[in-house]
């Protein structure tokens, strides 16, 4: 496949395998315009940027996943929930258990040890546990994008490593284009999607894959 066609591939898949609940839908629609805030805070505040990007964006986005997400038989798809995590390219649901832990601990073990084993200079241990915490979240979440898409450029090849990070960077905008309407859909009673609304706007040769 061509670079778009896999990433509307990726996109796809992630959708229809990840997000049949429209509460989860709608907590991605609320997590995508809180990244959105962040990309435009990195370049004003890099601190409050990382804490709206953790602390809400990260946070509303998998407990989405982690709590309302069906993990039984995905009828819609005819696959079970263990096909779906050893299928999925990015952060399956026990990628993101380690992406998580790692994420947690970083403010504890600065708490424990403000210098975070040396690797804090005196000047940025003055700033404070926020201002450090945030830079360490920085690096988690750039760090965690950087190791999995060189993992994919040996998994899958350079192009699907590179379709991925680009998945990943563009999630906040896609997102909020293709559930934007979920508010409306619970409000129906709609808990459910059934995936056709998608479906039909993508290429066959996608659909097929």
């Amino acid at each position: 496949m061509k670079f778009r066609e896999e990433l509307q591939q990726q996109r796809w898949d992630d959708h229809r395998y990840y997000h049949h609940n429209r509460v989860n839908q709608l907590l991605h629609l609320l997590s995508a315009s809180c990244f959105v805030v962040s990309y435009y805070l990195i370049f004003v505040d890099p601190v409050m940027a990382v804490m709206v990007g953790w602390l809400l964006a990260m946070v509303l986005r998998q407990i989405g996943h982690f709590v309302f997400e069906p993990k039984s038989y995905d009828e819609v798809n005819q696959v079970s929930h263990e096909y779906k995590e050893s299928v999925k390219v990015g952060y399956n649901l026990q990628r993101k258990v380690i992406l998580l832990s790692v994420w947690i601990a970083v403010p504890v073990i600065l708490w424990l040890n403000p210098s975070f084993f040396g690797l804090l200079s005196q000047t940025q241990m003055d700033e404070g546990l926020l201002y450090t915490t945030a830079i360490l979240w920085l690096f988690t979440g750039i760090g965690a994008v950087v190791f999995r898409t060189v993992h994919l450029f040996f998994l899958m090849g350079f192009q699907s490593g590179l379709v991925w990070a680009t998945k990943i960077l563009t999630d906040p905008f896609h997102d909020i284009k293709i559930y934007h309407r979920a508010p409306l859909h619970i409000l129906k009673g709609e808990m459910y999607d059934d995936m056709s609304d998608w479906y039909t706007q993508i290429p066959r040769e996608v659909r097929q894959s």
